[in-house]
């Protein structure tokens, strides 16, 4: 006769500190970070850091050449002690981890999205993102801070080339979600996300329209309304993050990309990296 054994019971979830289940931790982003960069931004969210630089190439991609088009990409990596043990360096090991891989070509079909590309010219804009610590969301605060540099480094070139309209056609920005301990939470910090339920990145545009939805049932399947509850959260987070890029980005760029929203999105070239 066997003996049947209980399933261990899982760890109470973690308490947050200071904040609500559908509060950001504290944001702040510093412009002009880099004195080298077209643009740059020092992102923290909580204990995350992110640098962001943005650096102009004056030639486009070799399946862009002679289209008139350019183009936004990304690179992503996280300094070895970003987190609470040291990580090697990608170099160190010979090849870029599949992670780097999937998070940076995130990041540069997201702020494509929100980039009329055959207005950049044939030209690439280069987006560094460097977590300098690491506590959960380190994606999603790329994406937001990454957003900030390539609006500076588009300005810059606004007034180099002369055009008449900044090519950003809307604001951008990324937020994790979650659902912990059968709660949903914004924002989760590496304790939470550990743990999570469900645990979903969500990158959406001003106007409110999704460019991505990364949502993993970690332990059990989550259904549509739990879908719904969690992307209305994510929303109302990310347009808090945008409050705050309003906030540290110069009135005259706000201003620019407000007027550019008015205009016909442009369609964006059906190509991938």
């Amino acid at each position: 006769m066997t003996q049947e054994t209980a399933s261990p019971t899982p760890p109470p979830p973690p308490v947050r500190q200071g904040r609500g289940p559908t509060e950001l931790r504290a944001v702040r982003i510093e412009r002009a970070v880099n004195k080298w960069a077209e643009g740059s931004a020092l992102i923290e969210l909580g204990d995350t850091r992110v640098l962001c630089t943005a650096s102009v190439e004056e030639k486009a991609p070799p399946f862009l050449r002679g289209t008139g088009s350019g183009w936004v990409t990304a690179e992503y990596a996280m300094l070895p002690r970003s987190t609470r043990e040291r990580t090697p360096r990608d170099i160190s090991r010979g090849r870029q981890a599949g992670r780097s891989v999937e998070i940076q070509r995130l990041i540069g079909r997201s702020l494509r999205a929100v980039v009329d590309l055959a207005a950049l010219g044939e030209r690439t804009i280069w987006l560094d993102c460097d977590v300098l610590q690491a506590d959960g969301g380190t994606r999603t605060a790329a994406i937001t801070g990454a957003f900030v540099a390539l609006a500076d480094a588009l300005w810059r070139l606004r007034a180099e080339q002369g055009w008449a309209h900044l090519p950003l056609v809307d604001w951008l920005a990324a937020v994790s979600v979650g659902i912990v301990g059968g709660e949903v939470r914004l924002d989760l910090e590496y304790a939470e996300d550990a743990v999570a339920d469900v645990d979903m990145n969500v990158v959406m545009t001003g106007r409110g329209a999704l460019v991505e939805v990364q949502g993993t049932a970690e332990h059990a399947p989550f259904d549509v309304q739990q879908a719904g509850q969690l992307l209305a959260v994510a929303r109302a987070g990310i347009e808090r993050l945008m409050a705050v890029q309003r906030q540290v980005l110069a009135p005259e760029v706000v201003a620019a990309i407000e007027a550019r929203r008015d205009l016909p999105r442009p369609v964006p070239p059906a190509v991938e990296e």
